[in-house]
């Protein structure tokens, strides 16, 4: 029996384990990416292991978040993430570069690499025949400095693509597709990969679409197989020689099958407030919009924005909508400036953004109290705007442009003429990518580091009894974005966890952290999928600085799971949801003999409160257990408090 892609790309990269479904493995990581929002940390964590030089291929630290520079702080990470990138052997791709995704695409992606990235949608590359997974911050330094990325061996399923999509329908629309039929939990411990006939009608960034929002399947990663396409794209950015062909073997084995039919897909939207409320736009027709946006790591390369261009020539944007355009590198903002396509932007009543994640984040844009949005971005969690009675849209670039034309939500496919892409050439001159220094130079450099940059937290191991007051209960689907805003004001203090601690679960209950210092720590409780969404470790590092000492949830999103683990915070799961509804807020829980218990993998928990017990499980390995008993990852890898 024959393997498929993913499973190619890992067997090259095995370090330790098989690769069973289920099983833990181990793999040795080719790349790694930051952005600024993760990226301060995640190097103060590598800086804690005292080692002189990355030790991957290639390391790349892009800010492309925090790029709103209000105050001192976020210039302030900027000049530490370029000194330090210097001095470890890290490609810096300064602000105005673009955002990581894209620019990786273009400049440093390679097929059959393994790329590892401190942001949720690093499997961005699997467009391109990578093997690319979003992880937290310390992880993704532990793979800087060589060490094995451990994950569940997923499973592998077939994403069967047949026929062609019709004009105006995009390839957003197929993912949303999925994301209607799967949800957000769907694709938890799976790899989602491409195949069949319709692989070869979409392009390269067709494809970085799809893999970019497979995140939000809550999936390990997505990936495209490497062919003709995959070498014309690498050979139009003068890569042609990283280019190898990879693809399934015949007979390939797969978990599980899915098949789309990308004729008969119509262009599709997700509703406030989840990217798998899905609806067809056409039965939301008639819908008053207030802003449309185009950009994000999703949706804004070349192709997207051209494809924009092509339907708003000619046309004007509607009086009532206010309409933003963010390329997603200076390459493509180079090139839109150089063949006109910037120009008909502009008569057309376009706002132009800067190269960078902006709105997508909450990072300006916010859209009008009540307003109606519709964007071409990947998540609509409410508030994450920036406005918290704002009704999102996730749409395609098509029906973004088509929208903001007619003033409401407007299916494209009623457009009569065909959309145009024409051929250009790229500049491949990196001005904004900065080279590292050599070895020898590097001995001699020095870190900047400005005032808002705080040592990392110090974490004690955990006792033989855990006793804590259920701080907070919540339900299903919590974000990390619901655990640790982002924002203009928040995402400034990632550097800063004393500061960025007092915001933990800020818009949920104002008052958390609050009594979260006031009780010396305690427990939460959450409902199924806790923890969906970003990469943030903050989500779980700033909790654990609150003294958050465990979460007992009904299930767990991947990377958060992940995070919790690395700083030492509990992730249990209960064995009956029926004792979920029986916990409440002030129920003071104990568990005695921990480490015992944690050994045998489950735990009996008294609610001293109401005089009953639950037992909980613990999916946890033997390393895991390890890490929780240490009090953190980087307290097992012998990190030390200076």
């Amino acid at each position: 029996m024959g393997n498929s892609v993913a499973v190619k790309i890992i067997k090259q990269h095995l370090l330790i384990g098989e690769p069973a479904a289920g099983a833990e493995i181990g793999i040795c990581i080719d790349q790694t990416l930051t952005q600024d929002a993760t990226g301060t940390l995640a190097y103060l964590q590598f800086e804690a292991m005292n080692i002189p030089r990355v030790k991957t291929k290639l390391s790349v630290s892009y800010v492309d978040h925090n790029t709103l520079q209000e105050g001192f702080e976020n210039f302030d990470d900027h000049l530490f993430l370029q000194s330090f990138a210097k001095k470890y052997g890290i490609y810096f791709s300064k602000p105005g570069s673009g955002i990581c995704h894209q620019v990786h695409l273009e400049r440093f992606g390679i097929p059959g690499a393994t790329l590892l990235g401190s942001d949720s949608h690093t499997p961005t590359g699997g467009g391109l025949g990578m093997l690319a997974i979003g992880a937290g911050g310390l992880d993704v330094a532990l793979a800087m400095a060589g060490e094995p990325f451990y994950l569940s061996m997923p499973q592998i399923i077939k994403v069967n693509l047949k026929g062609k999509l019709r004009p105006y329908v995009a390839a957003k629309d197929v993912i949303l597709e999925l994301l209607s039929r799967l949800t957000v939990k769907g694709g938890v411990g799976k790899i989602f990969e491409y195949g069949g006939e319709g692989v070869r009608t979409l392009s390269l960034p067709e494809r970085a679409t799809i893999t970019n929002m497979g995140a939000e399947l809550g999936a390990t990663t997505s990936i495209f197989p490497s062919d003709k396409i995959t070498g014309e794209f690498l050979k139009w950015q003068g890569r042609q020689k990283e280019w190898q062909e990879i693809t399934a073997d015949k007979g390939a084995k797969y978990e599980e099958e899915i098949i789309v039919n990308l004729s008969k897909l119509v262009p599709l939207a997700a509703q406030p407030h989840s990217p798998d409320n899905v609806a067809r736009v056409k039965d939301l027709s008639g819908v008053k919009i207030n802003q449309a946006i185009v950009g994000s790591c999703t949706n804004s390369s070349y192709k997207d924005l051209m494809t924009v261009a092509s339907i708003l020539k000619g046309n004007k944007v509607h009086p009532e909508v206010s309409f933003a355009v963010a390329p997603g590198s200076a390459q493509v903002m180079k090139m839109l400036a150089k063949n006109g396509a910037l120009d008909t932007l502009l008569k057309a009543g376009a706002r132009i953004l800067e190269t960078a994640c902006g709105p997508c984040i909450g990072m300006g844009q916010a859209p009008n109290s009540a307003g109606v949005s519709v964007r071409t971005f990947n998540r609509n969690f409410k508030g994450r705007s920036g406005t918290a009675d704002a009704s999102i849209y996730l749409v395609s670039p098509e029906v973004a442009a088509w929208s903001a034309v007619k003033g409401y939500l407007a299916d494209p496919t009623e457009i009569k003429t065909r959309p145009g892409v024409p051929s250009a050439k790229p500049d491949l001159k990196d001005a904004l990518i900065i080279t590292p220094s050599k070895e020898k130079e590097a001995l001699r450099l020095e870190v900047s580091r400005g005032p808002n940059i705080k040592p990392l937290p110090l974490m004690t191991p955990p006792g033989e009894q855990l006793t804590g007051e259920v701080l907070l209960k919540v339900g299903d689907n919590i974000t990390t974005d619901d655990i640790m805003p982002a924002g203009a004001k928040i995402l400034p203090l990632r550097s800063n966890i004393p500061a960025i601690a007092e915001y933990v679960y800020s818009k949920i209950d104002k008052d958390f952290p609050d009594r979260a210092k006031e009780k010396n720590g305690g427990i939460i409780i959450g409902g199924a999928n806790y923890g969906q969404g970003s990469s943030r470790e903050h989500a779980a590092i700033a909790p654990r600085y609150l003294g958050i000492k465990a979460v007992i949830a009904k299930s767990f999103a991947r990377m958060h799971a992940a995070n919790l683990i690395n700083f030492g915070i509990l992730p249990l799961t209960f064995e009956k949801e029926a004792d979920y509804e029986a916990l409440s807020r002030g129920d003071l829980l104990e568990i005695k003999d921990f480490k015992k218990q944690l050994a045998a993998g489950g735990f009996y928990i008294a609610n001293k409160s109401k005089g009953t017990a639950f037992k909980a499980k613990v999916n946890l390995n033997e390393r895991q257990k390890n890490i929780i008993l240490s009090g953190s990852l980087l307290a097992l890898a012998g990190f030390k408090k200076t």
